[in-house]
């Protein structure tokens, strides 16, 4: 394994706490994956959704939404009559507030409207993500290999394969064999959606995911596995997810950053 001189450990470890304070914060926030309540594909025939207020629909690639005489807002703007929305190109999970409410919506061809709740029981009831300890030899030199722009369909959980931009593989070395993992990219960098042979054992079974930061200009960059997080869907059945694509299924157990959340190691 190629590793990566970090400064001291102790220096190592700390700024991994602080890391992981600041994420534990994000996913507590009143509106963040815990606080999912609800997921529903949007068709055709208006309707209501339990928990969820307003009326919804869709007719092509336009959302539409009846608050039912509730006020709701998206961006700056307020509304109380029906509005018809096109979200098809904007980010995913775009949210809509009503009240203490948000629903975020994501376009697959069809809407998906997924409602995050301050009071949700997971987000009342969480107590943190198990972790395997901080190690320096999970900080990793890899080299980036750039592909000219493509694009490439991955399997989802909860609907089907979804197109991602890949700008390229991360390449590195463990105990002395060459791996690659295939790299998507969105609106915050890219990342690497893997699986590994702690998959279902002590870390969610689905997958888990990487961040992996700009390369300098040879093209190196450091893979932390430290910093593996799971997804929103790790947390409850609702969110669509990634799957690991299979260039990504690692042989070998990485034991090193989240493991599978309380709730469902329980």
């Amino acid at each position: 394994m190629t590793t990566h001189a970090a400064g001291s450990e102790t220096q190592f470890v700390k700024e991994w706490r602080s890391w992981r304070a600041g994420w534990e914060q994000f996913l507590s926030q009143p509106h963040g994956w815990l606080a999912v309540t609800s997921l529903n594909w949007v068709d055709t025939t208006p309707r209501e959704y339990t928990g969820q207020p307003g009326l919804w629909w869709q007719e092509g690639n336009i959302l539409y939404v009846d608050p039912q005489g509730q006020t709701m807002s998206y961006g700056d703007e307020s509304f109380t009559e029906v509005r018809g929305l096109d979200l098809s190109a904007t980010p995913d999970d775009v949210r809509i507030s009503a009240g203490d409410i948000q629903i975020g919506v994501t376009y697959r061809g069809q809407y998906l409207l997924v409602t995050y709740d301050p009071q949700a029981p997971a987000r009342a009831k969480f107590r943190g993500v198990p972790t395997y300890e901080p190690d320096p030899r999970w900080l990793l030199n890899a080299r980036f290999e750039p592909y000219a722009e493509t694009s490439a369909a991955i399997d989802s959980l909860g609907t089907d394969s979804h197109t991602y931009r890949i700008p390229g593989v991360v390449r590195f070395s463990h105990a002395g064999d060459e791996y690659t993992l295939l790299l998507t990219s969105g609106d915050h960098g890219m990342n690497a959606v893997f699986t590994d042979a702690t998959s279902g054992v002590t870390t969610y079974g689905a997958c888990r995911t990487v961040s992996v930061p700009e390369p300098d200009e040879d093209g190196v960059v450091m893979l932390d596995f430290n910093r593996a997080l799971n997804l929103p869907c790790a947390f409850n059945d609702m969110p669509v997810c990634p799957v690991a694509p299979p260039e990504n299924r690692l042989p070998f157990a990485v034991e090193a950053g989240e493991k599978t959340p309380y709730e469902y190691s329980n």
